[in-house]
This record gives structure tokens, C-alpha cells and sequence, in this order.
């Protein structure tokens, strides 16, 4: 937020956050900055080796991101994919379990929908103030259409990601009926297909993940496939 002071204040929505409308001070923000640093550090190591290895490489992509690699064109965007798969390697890192290569896959993919999501979101929003670029982005208005097609098109590869999944030989081992999760595809495609028909009609805040947890169809798409997931593996029963 220190770092997006000047942006966040142009926007409609985060020129209402605490350091950019001046609630907090920068100078409290800066105090604060090596308690919070050194807290999550302290953290890390009670967990173990492994989640304070993901942590620090986190946090050395995301400082990078928050200081150069969110003004490069469609770099941002794979980074922010990156970012959001690395908080699922952290969380198997801290009980010791790999992530398969399915999952990261997967979660690359879906990712860099959402976030091609948020920059289409955010160029709808500077199209109504009249403005041809995005301010301390790379974007412009007019490539909308594209980021919109690559935004998709990365979400239904994350569909097929999955397809593929339920055909490999780890399905049948992992799940006693494997043939029901076929029944997430479907929901899956129509919750990609939701979030992008929000986006292209401005009924969506400029975070995606934020729209999903406070938008009931997202919610109850969610709750449709975890409970796929659950039947298949016999936790629950019809």
C-alpha cells in the first residue's frame, strides 16, 4: 500500500484505503513494517524449514512485483499467478505434503485468469473516467479485448487441466468413485464463464477473489464442487 500511495489514490475504490486516504500515517506504516516482517519470520521457523524456504522466496517475488514487476506488461499478471500457487506450496510445505503437479498446474492456470480478471476490471473502471491508460500499469484501454481473450482462455485451460486429471491413473487411487468429479467440469466452466460476464458487465469489484466471497452464485459453485469432491472420495453419501 506505501509503494501504491499515488495510484491508489486516482482509483474509485482504493483512494479509500487507510494510507492512501491518510487514516493511517506513512510514518506509522514504516514503523511497523520490520515488526510485521520480523513476526512472519518467526513464524516461519516454528513451522519448519520448508514453509520458511517458500516464505522468503515469497516474499523476495512479491517485493519485486510490489517495487518493478507490476509496471511490465503481462508480467505482472504471471507473477501474480505465481504468487497465489506459491501461498498453496507454502500451506503443503507447513504439513509436509507436495503438491501434485495436477494442483500446480491447475492453480497456475486459474490464477492467471483471476488476474488477467483484475486488470480488465480495473481498465472498465478508467474507461468511465475517460482515461487511456491504467496509472502505474502498463495497460491501456485499448487492450481490453486482448487481456479479456488471454483472461479466458486461461480459464478454461485450467478446465482442461483438470479433465486431463481425472483421466490419470492418480485419480483412481485417490478416490473410490473418480467418475463423479467429472460433474465439476461443468460447474467449473460456468463459474469461469460467471466471473468473466460480471467483469465485462462492471458488476465486479476490481479483485476477483473478493467479488467470489461475497457473490452468492461463486459461493454456491464452490460449495457444488467441494461437494463433488467429498462424494467421490465416499466422505459423504446420497
Amino acid at each position: 500500500d506505501l509503494l501504491d500511495l499515488e495510484s491508489d489514490r486516482r482509483h474509485s475504490r482504493k483512494r479509500y484505503r487507510p494510507f492512501a486516504s491518510a487514516k493511517l500515517s506513512i510514518g506509522l506504516g514504516i514503523a511497523i513494517l520490520p515488526l510485521l516482517v520480523g513476526a512472519s519470520f518467526g513464524l516461519g521457523i516454528l513451522i519448519n524449514k520448508e514453509f520458511l524456504t517458500v516464505l522468503m522466496l515469497y516474499f523476495v517475488l512479491a517485493s519485486a512485483y510490489s517495487l518493478m514487476l507490476k509496471k511490465l506488461l503481462l508480467v505482472d499478471c504471471v507473477t501474480l499467478a505465481i504468487l497465489f500457487t506459491a501461498r498453496i506450496i507454502a500451506g503443503g510445505a507447513a504439513v509436509l505434503v507436495t503438491p501434485s503437479f495436477w494442483l500446480i498446474t491447475f492453480s497456475i492456470f486459474i490464477f492467471l485468469s483471476l488476474a488477467f480478471v483484475k486488470r480488465f476490471t480495473e481498465l472498465k473502471i478508467h474507461t468511465q473516467g475517460r482515461n487511456n491508460t491504467a496509472h502505474g500499469r502498463g495497460y491501456q484501454v485499448s487492450d481490453m479485448p486482448l487481456i479479456q481473450t488471454l483472461g479466458v482462455s486461461s480459464g478454461y485451460l485450467s478446465v482442461l487441466v483438470m479433465s486431463l486429471y481425472m483421466n490419470s491413473k492418480v485419480v483412481i487411487n485417490l478416490y473410490a468413485q473418480p467418475q463423479v468429479i467429472w460433474f465439476a467440469l461443468p460447474i467449473l466452466l460456468f463459474w469461469i464463464s460467471w466471473i468473466w460476464l460480471k467483469a465485462n458487465r462492471k458488476e465486479m469489484d476490481d479483485d476477483p477473489i473478493v467479488f467470489a466471497i461475497k457473490d452468492k452464485v461463486s459461493l454456491s459453485a464452490g460449495l457444488l464442487i467441494v461437494l463433488v469432491f467429498l462424494y467421490a472420495s465416499n466422505f459423504v453419501g446420497i
